[in-house]
């Protein structure tokens, strides 16, 4: 795997330092709903301020815009950032969103050419975007000396452990609504792991699971609904069970059980997607046990992915997770074993 350079090793004094970083953060009511990707970036950006960079100019993309809206503006995140970074402050420029611009995924060299005229030296720490070759995250480290930031180069190392020297027993647990979505993921743990636990919806995709080996441990039971709604009828049955017309929204009591004992004896767990529509309390057991038996493992403990982050986030688990990945997509690509742009454009260390 790439082993980008580090900011650490970088000559930043009285120089400016164009950051790439990942604000992309939820907002509510024009504030920010959730700081903690730019809590992620603080230790990088302090360190660039201790060592004497004379500016920072931070870049970052927040939501799917379609060209410049109000609506993903920068600017709750800029005063939230304020408030975050009151010491050297005066020396950090957060630019405009830049999917405001179409150049941004396009990766179009105008647009990474005015990005580099900004600074005399780049800085990738949006570990959750490196997996786009985008102009802000890999057009622009072609053009001035660049380097990870110290929050990419965490990532790396987390989520390089798991695929080059995992301590064993290792449990990788993958949920998620389709196979055909995470079967790269799967493929490359299948041959890492000592297990595979599988739950959501793909668990009942036994045939596309089936190639995958022995390794591979999938629910014996479920929670089924009438109906794909909050407050439907439903009832715990085994699998080959689930009355016709009906749905499997949750793994059932059994599953959950059978997962936290593996989870229990390992020494390194991964886990990734939710178990079931934890959106909805009915559904949301198998994803809690999950979270729980991770929190309470003694081994070493990833999370990747956006829901998983979600559900320890919300059950107030993520202190006792050794590490909660900042990179859903890119978490994965990486565990795939694919080269993320974002990272190879950085030279090696």
């Amino acid at each position: 795997m790439h082993r980008p350079r580090s900011v650490r090793d970088a000559d930043v004094a009285g120089k400016r330092v164009l950051v790439r970083v990942d604000f992309n953060v939820p907002l509510e009511d024009g504030r920010v709903a959730d700081d903690t990707r730019i809590r992620a970036a603080l230790p990088t950006l302090e360190l660039l301020l201790e060592r004497g960079a004379a500016e920072l100019v931070l870049a970052s993309h927040l939501g799917r815009p379609k060209g410049p809206d109000p609506a993903y503006s920068m600017k709750p995140v800029r005063a939230r950032l304020r408030e975050l970074l009151p010491e050297g402050g005066e020396r950090v420029r957060l630019l405009e969103n830049t999917r405001f611009d179409s150049r941004e995924k396009a990766n179009e060299l105008a647009l990474a050419e005015e990005l580099a005229a900004h600074a005399d030296l780049f800085v990738n720490d949006a570990f959750g975007s490196a997996h786009r070759a985008h102009a802000s995250t890999e057009g622009v480290a072609r053009l001035l000396p660049a380097y990870a930031g110290l929050l990419l180069e965490r990532e790396l190392a987390e989520l390089g452990a798991l695929l080059e020297s995992p301590e064993r027993p290792f449990i990788a647990v993958v949920g998620g609504a389709k196979v055909e979505d995470k079967i790269g993921v799967l493929e490359s743990l299948a041959g890492r792991a000592d297990r595979v636990l599988v739950g959501g919806k793909m668990a009942e995709e036994r045939e596309a699971l089936a190639p995958l080996g022995d390794k591979l441990v999938l629910p014996v039971d479920a929670v089924a609904a009438a109906a794909f709604e909050a407050d439907a009828e439903a009832r715990e049955v085994a699998v080959g069970d689930v009355p016709d017309g009906w749905l499997g929204l949750d793994i059932g009591p059994r599953t959950c059980e059978a997962f936290a004992a593996e989870i229990a004896g390992a020494h390194t767990v991964f886990w990734n997607g939710p178990m079931g529509v934890f959106e909805w309390p009915r559904f949301a057991a198998g994803t809690r046990a999950i979270a729980e038996a991770v929190a309470a493992c003694d081994g070493h403990t990833v999370v990747g992915g956006g829901d998983s982050v979600r559900a320890v986030d919300e059950l107030g688990l993520a202190d006792r997770i050794d590490w909660v990945s900042t990179g859903g997509g890119a978490s994965l690509e990486l565990l795939e074993g694919k080269e993320l742009p974002g990272v190879a454009a950085i030279p090696a260390a």
